[in-house]
C-alpha cells in the first residue's frame, strides 16, 4: 500500500461525495462541464417485464455476453441468495431462479447456519477457466449470531471481524440451478491493520486469466480503501482453513479525511499496451479508478454522473434525469463497453425522485444498469 498521496492523473475534477445530505435538498441538476462523464442507466426489469424489487444488487460479471450479478442481505426475501443474469441489451434478467442450494462440504461447515439464512453477499467474479464456476465474498455476518465454540477457536485469528469473511464457490448448472459448493474463511495478517468493520469489508472482486483475485476493502483501521490479493491454484478447494490475503503494492488513491470506499471491481486487459488494470468504482465519490497492474501508470481517476430514463414521462419531465445518489456496486467489461450496476441505498434512494413517472421505481428500490464505452485515454495518459 502506497503511504503517500497517490500519484493521480486526474482525467476529471472534482469530487461528488456521498455522504448524508440534507432532507430538502434541490433537484440533481447535470453538470455540463467536459470533465464529468455522463453514464446512461437502463432500468433492469423481470423476465415479464416488471421492474426488478429491492434485490439490494451487488457485485457484476460478465459470462457468454450475459450480466451476472447477486443479492445482499438486506434485499427482499425472494431475490436472495441467487445469481440472477440479465441481457445487457435491454437490461432483462432471465426468468428468476431457486435460491442457492448447500453442497454437503458447505452444510458440514462451521459457516452453515449463516450462508443459508441471509448471507451478506457481496461481490461475484466468473472462473475464467470455467464459466460455470463463480466465487462471491461475504461481508456482515453480525446478525447471525457467534459460532460455535469449537469454530470460533479454530478460526479466531481473523485480523480484522470476529466472523471472517468467507469466501464462497459457487457452481451454476445450465437450467440456472446454483450450488454452493466451498466455503473458506479468509485471514488478514494483524500488520495490515484493517480493523474490526463488519459492515465496511470486502465489497469488490476481481480475477485475471491466471486466477489471482483481487479484493477490494472499504476501509481499514485508518479509514482507507484497499486492495488485496489470493493466488486460487488448483488444490485451493481442498483445504477449509484460513486463506491468508497479500497486498500487490497497488497505487490506490489515499485521502486524509470522509469515507471513500471501493464497491466494485474488474480486470481489464488492455490490448494495445499489453497490461493490466483494474477498474475500481469508488461509489462515495462517483469516480472510477482506473489502476495499473504493475504500476507502469499513475492511477486516473474519472468522476461520473448518472442518469436514469423516465419512463412514461408527464408534462414537463426530460427523457432521462441526473440522480442525486447512484450508488454503483458492481462493474463488468465485455469488449469495449464498461458496465455498471447500482446498490439502492435504502437510506438515500428516494433523494433521486424529481419526476413523478419514476418515483414508484424509486419506491421500489429498483436498480439500474448503466454502460459507458472504455475510452483509451484511461490506459494511455
Amino acid at each position: 500500500m502506497i503511504k503517500q498521496t497517490t500519484a493521480v492523473v486526474m482525467l476529471a475534477l472534482g469530487l461528488t461525495g456521498c455522504s448524508d445530505a440534507p432532507d430538502n435538498m434541490p433537484e440533481a441538476k447535470a453538470d455540463t462541464s467536459p470533465s464529468v462523464l455522463t453514464v446512461q442507466g437502463q432500468w433492469i426489469k423481470e423476465a415479464d417485464g416488471s421492474i426488478m424489487a429491492d434485490p439490494q444488487t451487488s457485485g457484476l460479471t460478465h459470462v457468454n455476453g450475459m450480466l451476472a450479478t447477486l443479492s445482499d442481505a438486506s434485499a427482499q426475501t425472494d431475490q436472495q441468495r441467487r445469481i440472477h443474469v440479465l441481457n445487457p441489451a435491454n437490461a432483462t434478467l432471465l426468468p428468476k431462479p431457486e435460491s442457492m442450494r448447500m453442497a454437503t462440504e458447505v452444510r458440514r461447515s462451521c459457516f452453515a447456519n449463516y450462508l443459508k439464512e441471509e448471507p451478506d453477499l457481496e461481490a461475484l467474479v466468473v472462473d475464467p477457466q470455467n464459466q460455470q464456476v463463480f466465487y462471491t465474498v461475504t461481508e456482515d455476518a453480525t446478525r447471525t449470531g457467534a459460532l460455535s465454540v469449537r469454530c470460533q477457536q479454530r478460526f479466531a485469528e481473523t485480523g480484522s471481524t470476529d466472523y471472517p469473511t468467507l469466501l464462497v464457490r459457487l457452481f451454476r448448472d445450465d437450467d440456472g440451478t446454483t450450488t454452493m459448493t466451498n466455503v473458506r474463511p479468509v485471514s488478514f495478517p494483524a500488520s495490515f491493520e484493517v480493523g474490526d468493520f463488519p459492515n465496511d469489508g470486502i465489497e469488490g472482486m476481481a480475477m485475471t486469466p491466471e486466477r489471482l483475485l483481487y479484493l477490494g476493502l472499504e476501509k481499514d483501521k485508518a479509514g482507507q480503501p484497499r486492495i488485496f490479493s489470493v493466488q486460487m491454484d488448483e488444490a485451493f478447494w481442498e483445504s477449509q482453513d484460513f486463506i491468508e490475503v497479500t497486498e500487490p503494492q497497488l497505487a490506490v488513491p489515499q485521502f486524509e479525511s470522509g469515507n471513500h470506499p471501493i464497491n466494485g471491481l474488474e480486470y481489464y486487459y488492455h490490448q494495445a499496451s499489453q497490461q493490466g488494470f483494474l477498474l475500481a468504482a469508488a461509489r462515495n465519490d462517483n469516480e472510477l479508478w482506473v489502476i495499473s497492474e504493475n504500476n507502469t501508470r499513475p492511477t486516473a481517476r474519472i468522476v461520473m454522473q448518472f442518469t436514469a430514463p423516465v419512463e412514461d414521462a408527464e408534462e414537463n419531465c426530460p427523457a432521462t434525469e441526473v440522480m442525486d445518489n447512484a450508488s454503483i456496486e458492481g462493474l463488468a467489461v465485455i469488449d469495449s463497453t464498461l458496465w455498471l450496476i447500482n446498490d439502492p441505498w435504502k437510506k438515500n434512494y428516494l433523494k433521486n425522485v424529481q419526476c413523478g413517472a419514476n418515483q414508484s421505481h424509486y419506491n421500489a428500490m429498483a436498480p439500474l444498469l448503466f454502460s459507458v464505452p472504455l475510452d483509451e485515454a484511461w490506459f494511455t495518459e
